[in-house]
């Protein structure tokens, strides 16, 4: 974990999604300064973690963010995609050391059969939710054409291109099937205290993660609300870090204003 140090507030805590690091963050704020105390963290098996070659469970996740969390003290935590899933799931269990929640583009499948029914409207869209096949396509990217990745993703920051190898093929795929595919992510919402606030920023166009079903799951809930960020698909920090950081810190201050 790298921290970066601004206020005396209790400290922001930034999860990455799937295939991210901690560059996914900090690559931004040097064109939009966060101004508060912050820390980012690799998850387990990416960026410069451990990459132990196991099975990526929830319990597993979990365990090892809370070695690191647990001294921190009381916290909000920001989770993009995967990193979003696990901070809900996080928060769930551990309700005593998370003051408030921002998750975005949270990706709420319920299960595997509908994230492959997601998927079909996309072009090549099926190989997501074929771990074999998936499997295939993420050692190809990673052992032939990774340097070439920041010449092809040109829509998005180098540093994050750079950053898509910095995994394996069992936390890759096993984290995405755990987490997001063999989970109803609604059942830990539902465990969420009513002390912890949650903001969910999500793009309308959002090819990934469904809009409408974390719309639906935030009318569900008491003390959550849904932020939406046009045009972003499925990276609304990449493509619009200015309209995230004002939402987060609108956020903030209301949850600490009497």
């Amino acid at each position: 974990m790298s921290p970066q140090k601004a206020s005396a507030d209790e400290p922001l805590v930034f999860l990455h999604g799937l295939g991210g690091t901690t560059r996914y963050w900090t690559c931004m704020l040097d064109r939009a300064p966060l101004g508060r105390s912050a820390i980012f963290v690799d998850l387990l098996g990416f960026g410069d973690s451990p990459r132990p070659w196991c099975r990526y469970t929830v319990d597993r996740h979990i365990a090892t963010l809370h070695n690191s969390l647990a001294p921190l003290g009381p916290i909000t935590l920001i989770g993009h995609s995967l990193g979003a899933a696990l901070a809900l799931i996080y928060a769930s269990r551990y309700p005593e050391q998370v003051r408030s929640l921002v998750l975005i583009s949270l990706p709420c499948f319920h299960d595997k059969k509908r994230a492959s029914k997601w998927f079909r409207h996309m072009p090549g869209g099926w190989i997501f939710t074929n771990m074999v096949i998936a499997a295939l396509v993420c050692m190809f990217t990673r052992h032939v054409i990774g340097r070439l990745l920041p010449l092809i993703l040109t829509d998005y920051p180098r540093e994050v291109a750079e950053d898509l190898v910095k995994h394996n093929a069992m936390s890759s795929i096993t984290s995405l099937w755990n987490i997001l595919y063999r989970r109803d992510l609604t059942n830990d919402a539902q465990e969420i205290s009513p002390n912890i606030d949650v903001l969910c920023i999500h793009a309308i166009d959002d090819d990934t993660a469904p809009y409408a079903e974390t719309a639906a799951l935030v009318g569900k809930m008491e003390n959550w609300q849904i932020r939406q960020i046009d045009g972003a698909r499925h990276h609304p920090w990449l493509l619009n870090t200015q309209a995230c950081l004002e939402a987060i810190k609108d956020f903030c201050d209301r949850r600490r204003a009497p």
